[in-house]
């Protein structure tokens, strides 16, 4: 029989959102983010629901083994998972490797509400608090406008010089190109 991870309760909690532990009853949610073409047109193609519970159950094995992951994300009011945002060691074939990355995927109807901005900042605060690290990482896609201005707002900086092409997406996809930024403890 399988079992999924038990982890400890652990939420941080933010102005209006909750970043936690995942749950199985979760699942469902994260599959209508992940399954949404415009969600992911700058991440890969759509997944399927067991590829997003495949997702869930690695994110609490994460959980279980570091202490963080990309946590879920619901609204403090009505407790609705909106997406995720946390940290996660950047997969050893990225050239930045080994390092924290900060990352987040959320609903099209919940962006450019400020939730992704609000939740990274916990995670960045959590991650210079918790973790052994004095700077911590995001990448996206080169023409990712949302994503990379957001990783401006949070006060990371841009390296262009170490500009990459992702080891895992094809050579002729329009995704290969990867930018970096990153953000130091004050």
């Amino acid at each position: 029989m399988r079992r999924d991870y038990w982890v400890a309760e652990f939420a941080i909690e933010t102005e209006r959102l909750i970043l936690r532990n995942w749950r199985v009853d979760d699942v469902d949610a994260l599959y209508k983010i992940c399954s949404d073409p415009e969600v992911m047109e700058f991440i890969g193609p759509p997944q399927s629901k067991s590829e997003v519970r495949a997702a869930v159950a690695q994110q609490q094995a994460f959980q279980a083994e570091l202490g963080h992951c990309y946590w879920a994300i619901e609204h403090k009011v009505d407790q609705t998972v909106i997406g995720f945002c946390g940290l996660m060691p950047m997969p050893a074939a990225i050239p930045l490797a080994p390092c924290i990355d900060v990352g987040w995927r959320l609903a099209a109807s919940e962006q450019r509400k400020g939730y992704a901005r609000e939740a990274a900042l916990a995670s960045l605060a959590w991650g210079f608090a918790n973790l052994d690290c004095n700077r911590i990482w995001a990448i996206t896609v080169w023409n990712n406008l949302r994503s990379y201005t957001l990783m401006e707002r949070l006060g990371m900086e841009r390296h262009a010089d170490l500009d990459f092409d992702h080891p895992n997406v094809p050579d002729e996809s329009p995704l290969k190109r990867h930018i970096a930024y990153s953000i130091s403890q004050s």
